[in-house]
């Protein structure tokens, strides 16, 4: 099927053309049809699979006959990030080429000014987060009782990040009868409930399981320790052929100690997180997509909605503590059928239930794997390797504790050196002496007094000088004790006595 057997016009069939685009994915094709009839939309597809165009293609052609008027935009796409609403902007502005619509972005860290600027002109299609644009509307820069469409984009990032009453305001502030289209990267009950409130006799479409990874993701988990997890990653970077990274990290304070030290090491990587400014943001995301800097540290701001071309491996620095950020972090990778590889390094107690939740949402295990000599090796093998490493050295080398000899560097053989069982390493003839005192202490008759037990040692062995050295004022000390028992030792307390 081509884009054209959808009912979109010649012009954007020839738009989609020219950007290399050849047949439309599984949720581009049950969409498409049905906005463009008016109806209202569930939405709900893999990360990756094309959700942005099964809106925005259609809106072009919905707004193509009309006109904007000032501060009254006639459509409005709301998104959760920044850079999630940056990326609609531009591919508007690419699939919109043979159409002469106007567009404006409200997001946060830009001018206020360069912004009004936008609105007073008139825009058919609006693209905001909606703190921005709440803001906008309480200084009285825009108007919504004209909108005609309305778009919620990853709405379980929005419900996620608490965006959900406001994007609740601002639906109160858009007229009744409007078209609106509800995605979401899962379509769980509570989104459903949630879509509820913003639609009104929706169309369901659901593409692939939910929360189902892409298959063209080979997805890798490695077990370390808390304070080897940045030499494991710098193994695998090593290793891999790696194109272009992005290594995700739970919290904002470790991408920058992770940033230092994979500089240190001589790996190139810039940072992506919330707390940057928009510029610095822009900036970094640039030198990223143009390839200067081949590794991205980034929080899950990046995770929803980046699209980098050809992105060739996603690293899980810090496991997510909610399993469904798992499925949109892996998602930045194999995406548009291109294949990619996922890592996950898991360390803490807590990883193992994180993991487990996650592999309990996508259905099935995530493959182990290790790292031998610098190298990745899946776990199977490493098995298989160490069990022939261990077969060979039986049959090489028989010496045990069981007393087999060794080979000198002059042909002879001589017994190994044992250890006693306390780890005092005593000899063999001291030790069997001293085994014998014993057996003689246990043959006294009950009468004999711990005196008279160590009065006469054992002839074969020296009497051992005390160690306690005490002034002839004093009261002698208690014997050195050697044993684990009160018989080995000969020494009974006063109270046993009584």
């Amino acid at each position: 099927m081509k884009f054209s057997d959808l009912g979109l016009s010649d012009e954007l069939s020839r738009a989609v053309a020219d950007l290399g685009y050849i047949s439309p994915t599984p949720i581009q094709e049950k969409s498409i049809p049905v906005v463009l009839m008016g109806r209202d939309i569930l939405g709900s597809a893999q990360t990756g699979t094309g959700k942005t165009a099964s809106f925005t293609l259609p809106m072009i052609d919905i707004l193509a006959s009309g006109r904007a008027k000032a501060r009254l935009p006639r459509s409005l796409i709301l998104a959760p990030t920044r850079e999630l609403a940056a990326q609609v902007a531009e591919s508007f502005e690419k699939f919109s080429s043979y159409h002469k619509l106007s567009m404006a972005l409200l997001i946060g860290g830009v001018s206020f000014a360069d912004q009004n600027i936008a609105l007073s002109k008139g825009v058919d299609v609006l693209i905001a987060t909606p703190g921005r644009l709440l803001d906008h509307f309480e200084r009285g820069k825009v108007l919504l009782n004209d909108v005609k469409i309305l778009v919620i984009d990853e709405a379980d990032r929005m419900l996620d990040m608490g965006f959900i009453p406001d994007v609740e305001r601002i639906a109160g502030l858009l007229p009744r009868m409007r078209q609106t289209l509800f995605f979401s990267a899962t379509l769980s009950d509570d989104i459903q409930k949630l879509g509820a409130k913003f639609v009104m006799n929706p169309k369901i479409i659901e593409v692939g399981p939910p929360a189902s990874t892409a298959d063209t993701v080979a997805q890798h988990l490695i077990w370390t320790e808390l304070k080897k997890k940045r030499q494991v990653l710098r193994d695998i970077l090593r290793h891999e052929l790696v194109k272009n990274a992005v290594i995700f990290c739970n919290r904002k304070r470790d991408i920058a100690d992770l940033i230092k030290s994979l500089t240190r090491h001589g790996f190139s990587a810039v940072a992506l997180h919330g707390d940057m400014t928009q510029s610095a943001r822009l900036e970094a995301l640039k030198r990223f997509k143009d390839g200067d800097v081949p590794l991205m540290i980034a929080s899950d701001v990046a995770a929803r909605g980046l699209d980098i071309a050809g992105l060739s491996h996603v690293f899980n620095f810090d496991v997510p503590s909610h399993p469904e950020d798992y499925v949109h972090r892996i998602g930045r990778t194999g995406r548009a059928g291109n294949s990619g590889r996922a890592f996950t390094i898991a360390a803490s107690k807590d990883d193992v239930k994180y993991i487990g939740l996650i592999e309990r949402l996508i259905g099935k295990p995530v493959p182990k794997i290790t790292i031998i000599d610098g190298k990745v090796v899946e776990e199977d093998a490493a098995d298989s390797a160490k069990t022939a490493e261990c077969d060979g050295g039986t049959a090489g080398n028989t010496s045990n504790n069981g007393g087999t000899v060794q080979a000198t560097g002059d042909g002879e053989k001589t017994a190994p050196k044992s250890r006693s069982r306390n780890g005092r390493g005593k000899k063999m003839p001291e030790k069997a002496a001293e085994i014998s005192a014993i057996k003689s202490a246990k043959k006294l008759p009950k009468g004999a007094s711990a005196a008279s037990k160590s009065a006469d040692p054992a002839p074969d062995k020296p009497p051992v000088k005390s160690k306690n050295r005490n002034r002839n004022d004093e009261l002698p000390s208690p014997p050195d004790c050697s044993g684990n028992t009160l018989l080995e030792t000969g020494h009974v307390p006063a109270f046993l006595r009584r």
